[in-house]
């Protein structure tokens, strides 16, 4: 894969695990972790539910980890890592935080903004672009995620009858 580097893997391993720890609090398995010069800054997986807060995604929560971390909110030269595609909202804080490289596993066709609805990170229009490498580990991310809808649907279909 153009642009897949050999430690992508074993980021997107540390970005599953926050997915799996977002599972086991009954939050949507997502997880992300921001790189720095070979080492992780900043972790994050869905908190939504928890924190009853519509922002509290993943990446939200690993680029202000990040940003807390290196003490600057310009990350140019940090690498996220996210289970799914990021939606519009972290695919503007993406931009915003200027990172500078997006790794991400599963692709989202209903909300995606990273190369299934929009492509936000290389809009041409924006200030800041950063490279987007997508379907890393995506069959591992995607299980995961099915997975999940699927017990929730099932738990849903015994509530119903």
């Amino acid at each position: 894969m153009i642009g897949q580097s050999p430690s992508d893997e074993r980021y997107m391993q540390a970005a599953l695990a926050e997915a799996e720890a977002a599972e086991s609090e009954g939050e949507v398995p997502i997880g992300a972790v921001v790189v720095f010069e070979g080492r992780i800054i900043g972790r994050g997986h869905n908190r939504v539910e928890a924190a009853q807060d519509p922002t509290a995604h993943a990446e939200i929560i690993a680029i202000g980890a990040a940003a807390q971390t290196l003490n600057t909110w310009r990350l140019d030269e940090t690498t996220l890592y996210v289970t799914l595609e990021p939606c519009h909202m972290c695919a503007g804080a993406i931009v915003l935080a200027r990172i500078g490289r997006l790794v991400y596993g599963a692709r989202d066709p209903k909300a995606g903004a990273c190369g299934s609805l929009a492509m936000v990170p290389q809009d041409l229009r924006l200030n800041h672009r950063a490279e987007v490498i997508s379907g890393v580990m995506a069959e591992d991310c995607g299980a995961l995620l099915e997975r999940f809808f699927r017990a929730r649907r099932r738990a849903t279909n015994r509530l119903e009858t």
